[in-house]
């Protein structure tokens, strides 16, 4: 059976799909499943509609490749589970169809640019991280609390002056935060006491 699917998008009120309808209606879809929706975001309700109806030996059908989706990452997450339920993808402008192997080929490819496009922004993340250490800047959220109100936390934990619940207040932090910076200290304190005995 052909499914098919298409979509406009939902922040421009003058579009609508009926020529989208009429050419997947014109190459034997029995069912067309139209969202008005972004194609960068994930969601799209009639979109998971057709993909729970897939069966093997269906096809997907669009108009063009950017009505289902205009990230090529979730471009091929959906032809992933296109392909993982035995269904194949076509697309009418693009003149793409995965049952034969020229698209299935051009499928691969895309596969393959994706993999090379991860892989940069990881190589690209590592030199940013690498770059920042060696200027001294640490990753990852910066301390909510500063050396100087950790004492004072531990010092009216301690002395017994103020209690958990009122220092988490009083530093506006989540109690828990209290909590961890005692253990952490208790941790400290029973291993610096371990090694001078």
């Amino acid at each position: 059976m052909l499914l098919g699917y298409a979509r406009v998008s939902k922040s421009d009120d003058s579009q609508d799909t009926a020529a989208q309808v009429s050419a997947l209606k014109s190459v034997g879809c029995k069912r067309v499943f139209e969202d008005k929706a972004s194609g960068g975001r994930w969601v799209r309700p009639e979109l998971h509609r057709l993909l729970d109806q897939l069966r093997a030996g269906d096809t997907l059908v669009v108009w063009k490749l950017d009505r289902l989706s205009r990230s090529l990452k979730d471009l091929l997450h959906i032809l992933e589970k296109v392909e993982a339920v035995g269904a194949r993808f076509r697309s009418l402008t693009e003149a793409i169809d995965t049952s034969g192997p020229a698209g299935r080929m051009l499928m691969q490819m895309l596969g393959s640019f994706a993999e090379f496009e991860r892989a940069m922004v990881r190589e690209r993340t590592r030199a940013g991280l690498k770059a920042a250490a060696a200027r001294g800047r640490k990753g990852g959220r910066q301390p909510k609390l500063t050396p100087e109100q950790k004492a004072e936390i531990l010092d009216g934990l301690g002395s017994g002056r103020k209690s958990a619940a009122d220092l988490a207040q009083l530093f506006r932090v989540h109690r828990a935060t209290i909590s961890r910076l005692a253990a952490q200290k208790r941790v400290t304190s029973g291993a610096y006491a371990h090694s001078i005995i």
